[in-house]
């Protein structure tokens, strides 16, 4: 949920690489969402999202809290999965295709275990 909003995302199973994978996602009303929560598994990720635009991309600056606190991942779409960026120095480690850092791993796997 977002704000006064909910939205349901489905992803799909990402290639090889980690660089592309099928997503949909719908705005849903923020009283379905509630319920849903009821079927998830534990471990909810908390996070807040900052769109930050460089050159002409806009990247998704997700810093983590909760368990997930100090984690900070950024991610951008790309025209095709072959497009060539110039990569802002305010970036870190890459981590495209990398298991650990998925939600579906973080749930289960919060970063403050990691050390």
């Amino acid at each position: 949920m977002a704000d006064d909003k909910a939205f349901l995302t489905i992803k799909g199973k990402s290639n090889l690489e980690g660089t592309t994978r099928f997503e949909w996602e719908k705005e849903i009303d923020v009283k379905e969402a509630e319920n849903l929560f009821i079927l998830c598994e534990p471990g909810i990720i908390e996070k807040h999202r900052y769109l930050v635009s460089y050159e002409s991309l806009t990247f998704e600056v997700d810093e983590f809290n909760g368990d997930n606190k100090g984690l900070i991942i950024a991610e951008v779409e790309l025209t095709s999965e072959n497009q060539k960026i110039e990569k802002p120095n305010w970036l870190g480690k890459e981590v495209t295709g990398d298991v650990k850092y998925y939600n579906s791993n973080i749930s289960k796997f919060p970063f403050k275990n990691w050390i």
